[in-house]
């Protein structure tokens, strides 16, 4: 027998109630104009400091969620993003999609990464891809992670060029959003993704544009100045487009 559309309405309300204790945050409820930039899979030797100097130059702070054997190879770089103020979470140790791991090999992959990051650990975890079950997610949390989705994505992953990065997260641009780009790409389909030029040029017009009406500011700060907002974000990986990874 179909369920009625009361009977619709109580699951649905039910569910997103559930979704504020034990869900992904995605975005903070805030009439402040702030807005949190990540930036995921470094750092990188040569983008990473670029970047900095972007950020330092638009009075701009971000959140680096790194990967922890990018981090373990290249320690300065993980304490000169700290020093400049930027928080730092856990983005895994070599960038799996975790649903695709047994559970030891889920929780070792968070565990590395926390050792590689010491001290800097902000007590954030990105899951690599988004990918993510109920339980990948505990796992997280078991470790004493709070899990950090998006709410506007520039699909920088690909080739575009800065102006479709731009249309894509200009609409997206509202008070309390967490805001997804790269300043690396631990893993691809195709090394031409590699190139970081395209993200760097429209984090710099993205800073420029709107510097008289948003502050950009790291997670932890935008989670100071609202509520968080939350779903269930459960993403299952794809293992045949893992295996064309490079």
């Amino acid at each position: 027998m179909p369920l009625s559309q009361q009977t619709k309405d109580v699951a649905c309300r039910l569910l997103t109630m559930s979704a504020a204790w034990n869900g992904t945050l995605t975005h903070v409820a805030t009439d402040e104009p702030v807005v949190a930039l990540t930036f995921d899979d470094g750092p990188h030797p040569e983008v990473t400091p670029r970047l900095l100097e972007i950020l330092r130059r638009h009075d701009a702070h971000a959140t680096f969620f790194m990967v922890g054997k990018a981090a373990q190879n290249h320690p300065e770089l993980v304490e000169e993003v700290a020093e400049a103020g930027h928080a730092i979470g856990n983005h895994s140790w070599d960038h799996p999609s975790l649903p695709l791991l047994r559970p030891r090999a889920v929780r070792a992959q968070i565990r590395w990464c926390r050792e590689a990051l010491g001290g800097h650990d902000c007590g954030l975890f990105r899951p690599p891809y988004g990918d993510q079950t109920p339980a990948t997610q505990w796992a997280a949390v078991r470790q004493g992670y709070r899990v950090v989705a998006w709410s506007a994505v520039a699909d920088d992953w690909l080739d575009h060029p800065a102006e479709v990065l731009l249309a894509k997260l200009r609409p997206a641009l509202r008070p309390g959003a967490i805001v997804l780009l790269h300043d690396a790409l631990y893993t691809t389909v195709d090394r031409r993704y590699n190139d970081r030029g395209a993200t760097l040029e429209a984090v710099e017009q993205l800073l420029s544009e709107t510097r008289q009406k948003l502050s950009f500011i790291t997670v932890p700060e935008l989670l100071a100045r609202g509520r968080a907002r939350k779903q269930h974000w459960y993403r299952r990986g794809d293992l045949e487009w893992q295996r064309r990874l490079l």
